[in-house]
C-alpha cells in the first residue's frame, strides 16, 4: 500500500511539473506551443534551408529569451520545430500535414520555394493555420487563401525591377533568356522580365527553356540558339546551382555578355559553383549586408557569431516573416487562429529586410536591391523602390 501510494505521489509531482502548474489549484504558470517551419534542408537548393531555419531559430531564441508572450494570461514559450520538404512540393505538402495533424502548430514559416509553398498553402488555408513564407514570390502564393501571408517582394515586381535596371542604368536594348519551364518561380520571373523589357522598348531576341534544373547538367543547345542571336544581357531567373553552370558553359562558349538573376542566386554557392563565370553578374535580392542601418548591421553581427556566416536574404527575411508571426502572437494574445490572422493582417512591423505592412493580397509592399558579384563577394549596386 505505502509502495503504491509512493508511485501515486511521484506521478502526481511529474505531472504537476509537466504542466506548470501553480501550488494553489492548478492554474497553469505558463505553457509551451509549436511553430512549425518547412525548409528545403536537402535538395539542389539546401543553402536556401540552412539559412532560413538558422534564423527562424535565432529569432524564436530571442523571443523565448526575451520573455515569450503572454498568451490566454498565461504566459508563453515557443517550441520550434523544422521539417525539411527536400525541395519536393510532395514531400512538403506531408510535412505541412504532420506539422499540423501530429505537432498541433499555431502557425508555419515557410515554404521557402514557390513550387512546395503552392502545395502547402492549401493545407493551410483548408485548415485555418497561418502560414506565412519567408521568401516565396510567385504571385499565386497568397492567392490561395486569407491565411497566407509572405514577407518578400513578388515576382511581377523583381522581373520589372531587373529589367527596368538593364534599360534604364546599363542602357542595354536586346536581352536573351534561359529558364526552367517546369518551375512556376523562375517561369513567372521569365516571364515578367520579358514583358517589362518590352514595354521599356527593348527586344527579347532569344528566349530558351529546359525543365528541370535538379536534373539538368548541359545547357549548351540553348545557349548556342541564344548565342547566334548576339544579345547584350542574358537573363537567367533560375536557382544558384543551375545558374552557376549556366555562366560557366555560356563562358566557355565565348557568350561573355552581361549576366543577371533573381533572388535565387542568393547563396555563396553561386561563386563556389561558378567561379569566375559568375564575376561582375547581377541580381536581385531582398537584403544587403551592406545596409548601414544599425538593426541590419546588429543581425548581421549576431548571425554571424551564433552561425560563423554572413546571413543572406534568406536568413533576413525568415528572421523577420518569423518575427512578423511572434509579433502577432504578442499583440493579440492569442493562439486563435482567426485573431492570429487578423493580427498579422494588420500588423505594422519593423524588420531586417524592411518595414512591413500587408496589402489586401498579404503582400508587402517593398524595394529590391541589385547585388552584384565583385571579387567573389555580393555588393550593393542599386535600390530599386516599387
Amino acid at each position: 500500500m505505502r509502495r503504491m501510494l509512493a508511485i501515486f505521489l511521484v506521478c502526481a509531482l511529474v505531472v504537476g511539473v509537466a504542466a506548470g502548474c501553480s501550488s494553489t489549484g492548478g492554474t497553469p504558470k505558463e505553457k509551451v506551443i509549436n511553430v512549425g517551419s518547412v525548409c528545403c534542408m536537402t535538395g539542389g537548393s539546401a543553402t536556401f534551408g540552412k539559412s532560413s531555419s538558422n534564423a527562424i531559430a535565432m529569432a524564436i531564441e530571442e523571443f523565448n529569451a526575451a520573455g515569450g508572450a503572454t498568451i490566454d494570461g498565461v504566459k508563453t514559450t515557443i517550441n520550434y520545430i523544422n521539417e525539411d520538404d527536400a525541395g519536393s512540393p510532395e514531400v512538403g505538402a506531408s510535412a505541412a500535414q504532420k506539422l499540423i495533424n501530429q505537432d498541433k502548430v499555431v502557425g508555419i514559416i515557410g515554404a521557402i520555394m514557390s513550387k512546395v509553398s503552392l502545395a502547402v498553402a492549401p493545407i493551410c488555408q483548408d485548415n485555418k493555420v497561418p502560414m506565412i513564407s519567408p521568401t516565396s514570390t510567385n504571385p499565386k502564393v497568397t492567392l490561395v487563401g486569407d491565411y497566407i501571408f509572405r514577407a518578400c517582394f513578388i515576382d511581377p515586381f523583381q522581373g520589372t525591377a531587373m529589367a527596368n535596371y538593364v534599360w534604364n542604368d546599363m542602357k542595354l536594348k536586346t536581352a536573351a533568356v534561359l529558364y526552367d519551364n517546369g518551375n512556376d518561380y523562375t517561369k513567372g520571373l521569365a516571364e515578367n522580365f520579358k514583358a517589362s523589357f518590352e514595354k521599356n522598348g527593348g527586344k527579347i531576341v532569344s528566349y530558351e527553356a529546359f525543365t528541370d534544373e535538379d536534373k539538368t547538367v548541359d545547357y549548351k543547345p540553348q545557349l548556342t540558339k541564344i548565342k547566334a542571336t548576339n544579345p547584350e544581357f542574358l537573363y537567367l531567373p533560375g536557382y544558384y546551382a543551375s545558374d552557376a553552370l549556366v555562366c560557366k558553359q555560356a563562358r566557355e562558349m565565348g557568350l561573355n555578355v552581361p549576366v543577371g538573376g533573381g533572388d535565387g542566386w542568393d547563396s555563396p554557392d553561386l561563386v563556389k559553383i561558378g567561379g569566375t563565370a559568375v564575376e561582375g553578374a547581377i541580381f536581385t535580392n531582398h537584403f544587403s549586408k551592406d545596409d548601414p542601418s544599425p538593426k541590419v548591421q546588429a543581425f548581421v553581427t549576431q548571425y554571424k557569431a551564433k552561425y560563423g556566416e554572413t546571413p543572406d536574404g534568406f536568413a533576413a527575411l525568415s528572421y523577420d516573416a518569423t518575427g512578423l508571426l511572434l509579433d502577432a502572437l504578442k499583440t493579440s494574445g492569442s493562439t486563435d487562429s482567426a485573431t492570429l490572422r487578423n493580427a498579422l493582417q494588420n500588423t505594422t512591423f519593423s524588420g531586417i529586410a524592411g518595414a512591413y505592412k500587408f496589402n489586401e493580397n498579404r503582400d508587402p509592399i517593398k524595394a529590391a536591391y541589385i547585388l552584384q558579384i565583385k571579387n567573389g563577394q555580393q555588393t550593393y549596386l542599386a535600390t530599386v523602390n516599387p
